[in-house]
């Protein structure tokens, strides 16, 4: 395989959204990853979350019938109470963890003041770790995901207070 063909693989594989590539050939091997372990990568980060989520829960509340709803909407709001800050949110699926290992502190925790581009967890998806960094500074006010548990895409994993 020749250097243009290399360059134009690599060219590719980072256009086509691809992590990993491994490609053998007449006893030539070549293996490309890319992705948030590679240095100078992008690291995923989420935008901060619109002004009309908060007051979408409270509205489905009225909407149900059932005898319950009282006690219902009692219940929910004593448990989780409507988070004053901005929600941070899973930008992939994989595993959520609060810290680079099971024996290292966690990125961060509740009170702790944060900057722009520090780490907050780790997102394992498909074998790859993925940092997710703050888009903003502020103090952590509550870490909803749990650490070592699956996260859907678009699942709120923080609420920042931006300061």
């Amino acid at each position: 395989m020749e250097i243009k063909e290399i360059q134009e693989l690599i060219r590719f594989v980072s256009k086509s959204g691809v992590s990993e590539v491994e490609i053998e050939k007449e006893g030539f091997k070549i293996h490309i990853k890319t992705g948030s372990t590679m240095p100078g990568s992008p690291v995923y980060a989420i935008a901060p979350a619109p002004a009309p989520v908060a007051p979408m829960a409270p509205a489905l509340a009225p909407a149900t019938t059932t005898a319950a709803e009282p006690a219902l909407a009692k219940s929910n709001t004593a448990v989780s109470p409507t988070p004053s800050g901005t929600v941070v949110k899973a930008p992939m699926v994989g595993t959520f963890y609060r810290s680079a290992g099971p024996d290292k502190e966690a990125f961060v925790k509740v009170g702790d003041k944060v900057q722009q581009g520090q780490t907050l967890c780790i997102i394992e998806a498909m074998k790859l770790f993925n940092e997710i960094e703050a888009e903003f500074g502020g103090t952590v006010m509550e870490i909803l995901a749990e650490n070592a548990a699956p996260v859907e895409f678009d699942q709120p994993l923080f609420v920042i207070a931006q300061s």
